[in-house]
């Protein structure tokens, strides 16, 4: 039999990553930085695919992992990239002629973790990057696939402030440009020694200890997957948020709150959308 390929793309509010697909094994892959202005962006999308699709006779379909809100293939208000109100999945099925599956971004690292990672049936993850994204698998099945819900970050943590507002990447970078004249990321803040740097770390760490914790209150997880770019900052930020989110969990039992191990999360569960 022929191998079969997917090609994968995962649609981020600062970098655009996207592969081929085999098996459940990303075999080629790529990752660019997302071109702001809708014109410029559906061409990194078009030719994205075209990339990965060339030479190859076997691919039998594209799958995105994209911002949301989305329904129905349909990209409503994403707050990181341009496409407001739009139908990507018409869009690309037009230019690329074959099938076509968009979901939410978290939703497919949700997807890549209930089956190829942490493989549990009942946990939420938390995609920390440019924004804060959520995903939830209730009973095995990833809760509301592709349609809106799910937005763990715009929970309110103060009366006028969501969970993403405080403690994404977008959050501290413009915290980091006020305090220090240039944006910096948490693997940043650890090495730097003084004050401010302990300032801003403290902060993010709270409010990242109050999203969790009130999160882990709501869905009682076998476990938290965090996953992102705040990734790179490691195992000892990791343990501060563990700390941190201890503080404000009511339930009587203790949760595992991990990094994904799997690469590229995103990618796999956008490849996973394709039967």
């Amino acid at each position: 039999m022929p191998k079969r390929e997917v090609v994968a793309l995962d649609i981020g509010g600062t970098n655009l990553r996207y592969g081929l697909v085999r098996n459940n094994k990303i075999i080629r892959f790529v990752r660019r930085p997302t071109p702001s202005g809708k014109e410029a962006l559906l061409n990194a999308i078009f030719n994205s695919i075209d990339e990965m699709i060339e030479n190859e006779n076997n691919v039998r379909g594209i799958g995105i992992a994209s911002p949301g809100p989305l329904r129905n293939g349909i990209i409503l208000n994403p707050p990181n990239i341009s496409l407001k109100n739009f139908d990507l999945k018409k869009a690309v099925q037009k230019e690329a002629r074959m099938k076509v599956e968009i979901d939410n971004d978290a939703k497919c690292v949700a997807l890549a973790e209930s089956v190829l990672g942490v493989r549990k049936k009942n946990f939420f993850v938390l995609t920390l990057g440019t924004g804060i994204g959520g995903g939830v698998v209730i009973d095995g099945k990833v809760y509301n696939s592709r349609d809106i819900g799910t937005e763990l970050g715009d929970i309110y943590l103060t009366s006028e402030k969501r969970f993403e507002e405080l403690a994404s990447g977008k959050a501290i970078s413009q915290r980091t440009q006020e305090i220090f004249g240039r944006e910096l990321l948490v693997q940043d803040l650890l090495r730097t020694k003084g004050k401010r740097a302990k300032k801003v770390l403290d902060e993010v760490v709270e409010y990242l200890g109050q999203g969790i914790g009130s999160l882990i209150n709501i869905f009682n997880p076998e476990i938290v997957v965090l996953a992102g770019g705040m990734r790179e900052a490691g195992e000892e930020f990791l343990k501060r948020i563990e700390e941190e989110a201890k503080k404000y969990i009511s339930l009587p039992k203790e949760y595992d709150i991990v990094w994904s191990k799997l690469k590229e999360p995103g990618v796999l569960g956008a490849s996973l959308l394709i039967d």
